[in-house]
This record gives C-alpha cells, sequence and structure tokens, in this order.
C-alpha cells in the first residue's frame, strides 16, 4: 500500500500516468499541483475534467476559492489525512504533481517554521516601499541560497524567506528537512525525464489549446468569484498573462507567448528540483510505454 508520487515538469505526462498506475494497482490519485486546489482553475491548470479520470477518484481537487492565500502546511494536512484514509482502505494513493514545495511536504517530514504578523506586516510593508525585486535583493544579501531558490518574482515567498530568517536566526533553508532522508510512508517517487526538443512543443501546443478552449472566458469569469492580479490563483502562469491582457498591457498574442515563455521558465526550475533529488527514479516521458516503464521499476 506504499504512495507511488509522479513527478516531473509541467506537461510531461503526469496525469495519464497517474491514472494508468491507479488502474493497474488499485490506487487513488491525490492532487500535488498547487494551482488545482483552486475551484474555477481548469483550463489554464490542465485539470482533468471528471469524465477524462476514466472512474479513478481523485482527491484534493477544487477545495479553494480563488481569493484564499495558498498555504503550503495546511496542503500537508490535508493531503497527510487524505493518503492515510487511502490507505487504511487497502488502496495505494498515486501522488501526483509538478508543484515542488508541496511534493516535498507531502513525501517528507516537514515541520514548518514559526510565523509572526507583526515581522511579516513590517516585510510587507517594505516589499510596498521598494518593490519585490529590491526586496528579493535584500533576501539576497543575507541568505543568498534562498535568494537562489526562491524566484525573484515571488513577493509571497520572499517576505516569508525573510520573516523565517528572523524569527529563527538561521538561514531559511534551514528550516526546510533533511535532504534525502526516507520518504514519509516509504513512498516511491517516480519522475518523468524530459527533453527540451520533445517537451517545447508540447508547451506550445498545449497553451494554444488552453485560450482556443476558453481561458480568456475562465479568467474573466473568475473576475466575479474575486480573482485578482495580486493573489496566489492570479499569479498563476496563464491567468496572469490573460488578467495582465484584460488590464490592456497585453495583447491576446502577447499573452499566448508569455505564458508559453513562462511555462518554460517554470519547467526548468522544476527540473533543477526534481534533479536534485537522488530517490527519484526516472522515466523516458517520450517513451513507447511509459506506463509499463514504470510498473516494471516498482516490481
Amino acid at each position: 500500500m506504499r504512495p507511488i508520487a509522479v513527478v516531473g515538469p509541467t506537461a510531461s505526462g503526469k496525469s495519464a500516468l497517474g491514472i494508468a498506475l491507479a488502474h493497474e494497482l488499485g490506487g487513488e490519485v491525490v492532487n500535488v499541483d498547487s494551482m488545482q486546489l483552486y475551484k474555477g482553475m481548469d483550463i489554464g491548470t490542465a485539470k482533468l475534467p471528471e469524465e477524462e479520470r476514466e472512474g479513478i477518484p481523485h482527491h484534493l481537487l477544487d477545495i479553494w476559492n480563488v481569493t484564499k492565500t495558498a498555504s503550503v502546511a495546511q496542503y500537508q494536512t490535508l493531503a497527510v489525512e487524505t493518503v492515510e484514509d487511502i490507505m487504511a482502505r487497502g488502496k495505494v494513493p498515486v501522488l501526483v504533481g509538478g508543484s515542488m514545495l508541496y511534493v516535498q511536504s507531502l513525501i517528507d517530514a516537514w515541520s514548518f517554521p514559526p510565523t509572526d504578523p507583526k515581522v511579516r506586516a513590517r516585510y510587507e510593508a517594505r516589499l510596498g516601499e521598494i518593490g519585490v525585486d529590491a526586496l528579493h535583493a535584500e533576501l539576497a544579501q543575507v541568505d543568498p541560497e534562498a535568494a537562489r531558490i526562491i524566484e525573484d518574482k515571488d513577493p509571497r515567498r520572499t517576505v516569508r524567506a525573510l520573516e523565517v530568517i528572523e524569527l529563527t536566526g538561521k538561514p531559511f533553508k534551514a528550516s526546510q528537512p533533511p535532504k534525502h532522508a526516507a520518504p514519509r510512508w516509504g513512498t516511491r517517487i517516480l519522475g518523468l525525464r524530459t527533453q527540451a526538443e520533445w517537451l517545447n512543443p508540447r508547451i506550445e501546443l498545449r497553451t494554444r489549446l488552453m485560450f482556443e478552449q476558453g481561458l480568456i472566458e475562465e479568467t474573466r469569469g473568475l473576475l466575479d468569484q474575486g480573482l485578482v492580479r495580486d493573489s496566489t490563483a492570479g499569479r498563476a502562469i496563464g491567468y496572469a498573462q490573460v488578467l495582465a491582457m484584460f488590464d490592456g498591457e497585453l495583447t491576446e498574442e502577447e499573452a499566448i507567448e508569455q505564458t508559453i515563455t513562462g511555462t518554460r521558465r517554470y519547467v526548468r526550475r522544476q527540473r533543477s528540483w526534481f534533479n536534485r533529488d537522488p530517490r527519484t527514479l526516472w522515466l523516458d516521458a517520450a517513451g513507447a510505454d511509459v506506463a509499463g516503464a514504470a510498473l516494471d521499476s516498482l516490481a
């Protein structure tokens, strides 16, 4: 009943492999994609519609409103409960997603560092004064390693890192779990390895299909549910570009091109993150029988 995690870059085929493994092993899928947690964010996150889940139960989809700030700690609590319930029922949890921190929070024993609203508010005020680029530069001065792993356009994580550093007196990395310890529950980690010449056309095709299938209309509908640009959901790749288009900053073609570029940039971060974990068994995403290779590796 040990869980199986399917990780890797965006558009590498994780969802299809997860369903195939669930069929073969008597499993249920647990979502580990941070943006698929949001209700109504379907097209832009490539969330599988109900009819494409092939009768396999999927957990932790559509649980948050778009106004909610993402919380890895809250996700971890819900996901641990979900995984243990699936195992208690004699099923195999198949963890599917590419959100790096969410994956690590679930398969590693990660105790989250303290928080202090006053300290965070001070850094948020500083963010408002000088902007995310300058605040990220300040983070780089006190903790270069944290600045390296946190994207320079990510205000929330930049603020959080500075908060943790001040409260603990230690580098941000020190609050993370020991690297390469035994995964929680003995989880077996399968990674989909990709090459740019194979993946980049898939990213472009998928992005253009998202816009053709109604990403603009979906985003417009989410405005009525409270979606704004300065939010976790509003910064998601694809939605951020459409919101910029609504504000007259981009044309539709520019929004498409920036979504493709942003996705490729995110893929580079995913590759770098997952490649550092020696516990991962890598499979060729472009292989003729990925599911068969995965099952053979688990035998």
